[in-house]
């Protein structure tokens, strides 16, 4: 379970230099920010910032923006890039669904979805992440070619999510129910934390990839 409240988490946020604090500013400039013309990718739900920091240490040419609502959590990433700090790596507090205000129309390269909040009731089904009204919001700031990759333990939120493509217009690039038993799709891959604690406990980890 996230931690949700810490005490001095949202002034720590609001001093940080690894936070962007006004990021609708930077909608259709984040290159700018960056200082290059390299590909932008975010994770929205970035946790305590294990992935998002292994890719951007791995990939220096490509810039990285964490997305995450706890201010708690993001405490956590915040910390690690103090001892680790990043040009490519920004973080962002926020709510997923204002993604539209902050990015413009084809800026975002790839979009990470990492073990999302399920929302089991049926009534919060369109406060999913990989639901048809997040895929509308995708499609607005992804660019043409662009792809989205969804990992979760969540037999029913994968589920959910694959009967969605269809309606929302995309389609499945590539997909597994047992992520760590699929030599092609296990190349390359970035653990999450929740992600190494549910493999090593045995349960499968679902993954796809999807384009329009």
């Amino acid at each position: 379970m996230r931690l949700r409240n810490i005490s001095g988490s949202r002034e720590a946020i609001a001093e940080s230099p690894y936070v962007i604090h006004e990021p609708e500013k930077y909608k259709g400039n984040w290159k700018q920010l960056f200082g290059n013309d390299y590909p932008v990718r975010i994770e929205i739900g970035m946790g305590k910032g294990r992935f998002i920091m292994d890719l951007a240490r791995k990939n220096p040419e490509i810039n990285y923006l964490g997305i995450e609502k706890y201010s708690s959590v993001l405490l956590r990433g915040i910390q690690k890039m103090e001892l680790d700090p990043m040009p490519n790596l920004y973080f962002i507090r926020m709510e997923a669904e204002e993604i539209v205000d902050v990015f413009g129309r084809g800026e975002i390269d790839r979009i990470y979805l990492n073990f999302s909040d399920p929302w089991p009731k049926d009534r919060h089904a369109k406060r999913r992440l990989p639901s048809r009204e997040f895929l509308s919001r995708y499609n607005e700031i992804l660019k043409k070619d662009g792809i989205i990759e969804f990992k979760t333990d969540n037999h029913d939120l994968f589920q959910f999510a694959l009967d969605e493509l269809e309606p929302a217009g995309w389609h499945l690039e590539q997909m597994t129910e047992d992520l760590h038993h699929n030599a092609e799709m296990m190349e390359g891959n970035v653990m999450t934390e929740y992600e190494e604690k549910f493999s090593a406990m045995g349960n499968p980890i679902y993954k796809y990839v999807i384009a329009r």
